[in-house]
């Protein structure tokens, strides 16, 4: 009787073992299967990331109405043609006294030209060339810069074609104070220029 009763008990834990295992498996892979509901499928949670700290790390305030004005302000075309236009005042002032350093003909009065300069005259050359310099590399930056964040912001597009056409523009504007072809040379030798210049930087 006794040996009946373990038969049958074993023969039950047989029996059920199967059944527990494959309940087992089923509820892991249900659980799987609603973990990456959660990640990747339609229950999965989208961030608002205009929220603060929502990126992890520290959290970041929201900006106030005095920073989004400068923001605004430093992406505006005035604010990027007067930065280039005091860049280009600055570099060109230093180029100019840059090739009058290395000019020997600098501070020579072409009516006497066998008089030695004295150092006040060569440093007057100098400052007279880079000055020249200056003002001539500072409207070249300030007007290629507006240019190109006005074609940018007209196309809606950030590319190499945008430095083109300021380069165009540019050029064609400079140029055309000596006629025509001069525009027309200055137009395309500005466009190339910049092209060549953003297959480089890009």
């Amino acid at each position: 009787m006794a040996a009946s009763t373990g038969g049958t008990n074993a023969a039950s834990l047989g029996s059920n073992s199967p059944v527990s295992a494959d309940s087992t498996m089923d509820s892991s892979t249900i659980q799987y299967s609603m973990v990456l509901e959660h990640l990747i499928g339609e229950k999965r949670q989208i961030k608002d990331l205009s929220r603060p700290g929502v990126m992890g790390g520290l959290p970041t305030p929201p900006k106030s109405n005095e920073q989004k004005m400068i923001e605004k302000g430093m992406e505006s075309c005035a604010f990027k043609s007067i930065l280039a236009c005091v860049g280009g005042f600055v570099l060109g002032g230093a180029f100019g006294v840059f090739t009058a350093g290395i000019d020997t003909n600098v501070g020579f009065d072409p009516k006497d030209p066998l008089r030695t300069p004295t150092a006040r005259e060569v440093l007057k050359d100098m400052g007279q060339r880079g000055m020249s310099y200056a003002k001539n590399f500072a409207i070249v930056g300030a007007m290629f810069s507006c240019t190109e964040c006005i074609i940018e912001s007209h196309r809606g597009k950030s590319d190499w074609k945008n430095a083109v056409y300021s380069g165009c523009v540019t050029g064609g504007a400079i140029g055309f104070r000596a006629g025509l072809k001069a525009g027309v040379l200055g137009c395309g030798g500005f466009a190339a220029f910049s092209a060549a210049i953003e297959y480089y930087l890009r």
